[in-house]
Order: structure tokens, then sequence, then C-alpha cells
């Protein structure tokens, strides 16, 4: 699966209000999630299966029911999250190096992506197995290359 369903059904979710919605298990999807929960732009990640949010009912569905709940987090009634966006499509891959990382983490540009502006995270999925998905920053911290997947604010 792509990431851009989850980056609209993410941005749906906000625009439509919603306390919770569920998509589809991936190790892709989880590792995105994990990343905006640590990023306190979601509250709560929850396996569970099509029809309710429960680690009992995950663990004896089946591998099409499986399903990662989340709940969305709203600061005064607005959204923690604006926008989310696709910056590697399928058609274009952007690849950098730790030290292209570190431009887009200082402010200057690198590759036609924008710089990270305050309260932005990007997520990196490196080629590293121990630390396969990260945020930009955490990146530039351990020296890591890899694809940038998406940036959301």
């Amino acid at each position: 699966m792509l990431p851009h369903v989850l980056c609209s059904s993410m941005q749906n979710a906000f625009r439509a209000r919603h306390a919770r919605i569920a998509v589809d298990h991936t190790r892709q999807n989880l590792g995105i999630l994990s990343i905006l929960l640590r990023a306190g732009m979601i509250s709560s990640l929850t396996r569970g299966d099509v029809s309710v949010p429960s680690p009992d009912a995950w663990s004896t569905a089946g591998d099409a029911q499986k399903r990662i709940w989340v709940d969305l987090k709203y600061r005064e009634s607005f959204p923690a999250l604006t926008n989310m966006e696709l910056i590697s499509k399928p058609s274009k891959h952007v690849m950098m190096d730790a030290s292209e990382i570190r431009r887009i983490c200082t402010g200057r540009r690198a590759q036609n992506v924008k710089p990270l502006r305050m309260g932005e995270v990007a997520v990196i999925r490196t080629r590293n197995p121990e630390h396969e998905w990260l945020e930009a920053r955490e990146a530039m911290q351990l020296q890591l290359g890899g694809e940038v997947i998406c940036r959301a604010r």
C-alpha cells in the first residue's frame, strides 16, 4: 500500500472532525503513525479488527481484517495535524543522504524539498533494519540517510 492513502485519509478525517479512524495494518502505516504519535500529532494507536479497536480482536482476525485504530488529537477544537503531504512519489523517489537530511532540518533546501519549519516533521525510511522508520531529526542525529516519504504539520 502506498503512503499517499494514509496521508489523504488522515487529512480527510481531521477535516471531517472525526475522533477515531481505522487504517490498514501494515508496517509502513505503523511506522509513520508511530512517528506522528511521538510528535504529538495524534493521541493514541490501538490494534484491532474492522469493527472494534481491541488487541484481542486483532490477534484472532485474519490479515485482511487487521486495522490500526488512530485517535485523532484536537487543540481548542483545531486539529493538531493540518497538512500531511507526500514527498516521495511512486514515479519519483526522493533519496537523501545524511548531509542532505541535515540541510532540510537546519533550514536549507535540498533536492527541491523545502526546509522543515517549526512544529513540522518529515518521515524517513532508512535501510537500517534497526531504525527503519525515523523522523528527520532522529535520522540526522543517527547520521542515517534514506527515502523521504512525507511531511506533516
